[in-house]
């Protein structure tokens, strides 16, 4: 017998048809003799209907009430699942987050995990019921709520996991499993059967949006494998697991495409130990996330430094080069909202040659301009004039031959 943790998110349980089938999927679990721990989102829109309201009243709220607001929505959905398997004959039981014992720290909206105390799970299983565990939220040490932040119920399901020492985690969608590229911009992007950890790291930090990168950040410290399958098909999704030779073969696994990105590029830096520090520790001071970053060194004693970070940060990364540009000696600072990055990402990087080589010369043959590059071990990131952001993602995608035969 097995203990499995299963976690749905909010498209798989959005009316009460859905949570029905969902139920009936749980159950086919427990019937094949395992312990089944569920994780749930919210219903559907409701975390985005709830922000809304909560800025109808106030456009600005504590982030503290807004914890207390958010993390009602998951309780809808613990409840109505546990009443759904009531209903169909079998023994279950909801609990919020801060019932088994999941401590966070105390920041609110973007708490991370300390500690979890499953006992209670533990004691409900041995009982023989299916638990129910509401998702994205916790509480501090001093007993206030908090929720964890975008793709807070994959982290607590793998979390949980974890904790629990199940076989695995399984996470249903409203896909397949983890795709080549999104299907939506390149229609022959196939399904991968199996993909690292740090594979599925890089993609999911490059726009990727299964799985929640700090989810997969908690699998692959504790060695949870972790399934990503489709809720409403009964089909083999993809296993995110540790590395093996065989998988090395594969030189790209997956293309990821960007569109919510914009650089900011600073003129006639100042060429001294130090300017640059000072810019990138303002912008963390205002806890804005910076993506990819070039130097160019002027011959005018001088240099030009060009950032990307995200749209939704654009003015406020503005506001703190441009509180600092005067003390610092930066002479000029333009903005481009029009630029996408394409990305590459695989482990097979590590041991063969040529392939920014061919990455660099697919664009070319189809007139793509390159901006910027970045590059890690297994991935290789080029920002691109943004209405050429998926004419450049189908070309890669093809030359690396990741499209379904």
């Amino acid at each position: 017998m097995a203990l499995i943790v299963q976690k749905y998110g909010g498209s798989s349980v959005a009316n009460s048809e859905k949570i029905m089938r969902v139920a009936r999927r749980v159950i086919l679990t427990k019937k094949a003799g395992h312990k089944v721990v569920v994780v749930v989102s919210a219903m559907g829109d409701m975390t985005d209907d709830l922000i809304k309201l909560a800025e109808q009243i106030n456009k600005n709220p504590e982030d503290r009430e807004r914890d207390m607001l958010l993390a009602t929505g998951e309780q809808v959905s613990i409840s109505l699942l546990a009443m759904a398997i009531h209903k169909l004959g079998h023994k279950a039981v909801s609990f919020t987050g801060p019932q088994v014992g999941i401590i966070t720290d105390a920041f609110h909206s973007k708490a991370h995990i300390q500690n979890i105390s499953p006992g209670r799970i533990r004691k409900a299983l041995e009982a023989g019921k299916i638990v129910i565990v509401a998702g994205f939220q916790g509480k501090t040490r001093d007993g206030e709520i908090t929720t964890l932040g975008r793709g807070g119920s994959d982290l607590t399901a793998v979390a949980l996991a974890a904790a629990l020492r199940a076989s695995c985690c399984e996470i249903y969608t409203d896909v397949d499993g983890i795709f080549t590229s999104d299907p939506r911009v390149i229609a022959d992007a196939k399904k991968i059967d199996q993909i690292t950890y740090d594979e599925i790291l890089e993609l999911a930090s490059l726009g990727a949006k299964v799985v929640h990168s700090r989810a997969v950040e908690v699998g692959k410290k504790f060695n949870m494998p972790i399934w990503v399958c489709n809720s409403h098909k009964n089909i083999r999704g993809t296993l995110i697991t540790k590395e093996t030779k065989k998988m090395e073969e594969v030189v790209v696994s997956g293309v990821a495409l960007a569109e919510d990105e914009a650089k900011i590029t600073l003129f006639r830096v100042p060429d001294r130990p130090g300017v640059a520090a000072k810019i990138f520790q303002a912008l963390a001071d205002a806890n804005v996330n910076v993506d990819m970053i070039i130097q160019n060194k002027t011959q005018t004693n001088s240099t030009d430094i060009s950032f990307t970070v995200y749209k939704n940060e654009l003015a406020k990364a503005i506001k703190v080069v441009q509180d600092n540009a005067r003390k610092l000696g930066i002479k000029d600072i333009v903005c481009d909202e029009n630029i996408a990055k394409v990305s590459i990402v695989g482990i097979g990087m590590r041991s063969h040659s040529g392939v920014a080589s061919k990455m660099f010369s697919t664009l070319a043959k189809h007139k793509v301009n390159i901006d910027m590059i970045s590059t890690s071990e297994i991935k290789i990131s080029v920002v691109v004039a943004g209405d050429k952001g998926k004419v450049a993602a189908r070309a890669i995608h093809k030359a690396f031959g990741l499209g379904k035969k």
